[in-house]
């Protein structure tokens, strides 16, 4: 499905990421976990290719100059230097961390526009789909972005992703801020959206309490590597992942 070798991504002389490969293989739901500046958004960023744009918009201003190395397969293509709107047609949609969805636009007109990549047939189908998986957003279609919950709102980015109709989804954070009670509902419908739609997951977080139980593999990012790597099973019994992820003192 997805496999990136040796990414590096350099902020003027910060090394962002040094040397990451990761790994999705179809259908599967792939955890990416690390503390606040491990990288994690970097990688998404660059797997997506929002990174090229950032890229770009610094070489033009005269700011900050990045550097991005290494490759990204999708679907057995390189696509390492496509622009983010080429990889989104390919499928690879990405679902940003802090929601950013259109505050003055409703519920209804932010997944509207998440379903340009649609046809007329998929994007009624599609918006079906995310009323049945959150049926809250339904309830509250024609109300502002801008005065929704925060658990509303990521719902809604979500659904607005799942509108472009993703073959592979980036979740960044999706729990960020967010309570016990919404992780909950969101970790349950970020398995069932797997299982129903088929499509291949990769979810950042920095904790892994309450996401490593649905993923198939995960990997762990420390200042910008990739120390370590396993199936659900490895990592849970991992007593070091334990202790740093779960607060679990063996």
């Amino acid at each position: 499905m997805l496999e990136a070798t040796g990414l590096m991504v350099f902020y003027e002389n910060m090394l962002a990421l040094n040397n990451v490969s990761i790994k999705c293989e179809d259908k599967q739901i792939v955890g990416v976990f690390g503390a606040n500046s491990a990288g994690k958004s970097t990688l998404m960023y660059t797997l997506s290719g929002i990174m090229e744009d950032i890229q770009k918009k610094e070489n033009m201003a005269g700011g900050e100059r990045i550097t991005v190395l290494g490759e990204i397969h999708y679907l057995g293509q390189d696509i390492m230097g496509l622009k983010p709107s080429k990889r989104a047609r390919r499928g690879v949609i990405l679902c940003p961390e802090r929601r950013r969805i259109f505050p003055e636009s409703s519920v209804l007109e932010n997944l509207r526009i998440g379903g340009y990549l649609a046809s007329p047939s998929q994007a009624k189908e599609s918006l079906a789909y995310v009323f049945r998986i959150f049926p809250a957003l339904k309830k509250i279609k024609k109300r502002e972005g801008g005065f929704l919950s925060g658990g509303e709102q990521q719902m809604l980015a979500i659904g607005r992703a799942l509108m472009a109709q993703p073959s592979l989804l980036l979740l960044d954070e999706p729990l960020l801020g967010l309570s016990p009670l919404i992780q909950v509902l969101l970790v349950r419908s970020i398995k069932e959206i797997r299982d129903e739609r088929r499509i291949s997951i990769i979810v950042t977080e920095q904790y892994a309490r309450p996401v490593l139980p649905i993923v198939d593999y995960a990997f762990i990012l420390e200042n910008g590597a990739a120390v370590l790597e396993g199936t659900r099973e490895e990592l849970l019994h991992n007593p070091d992942v334990r202790s740093a992820y779960f607060g679990v003192e063996e």
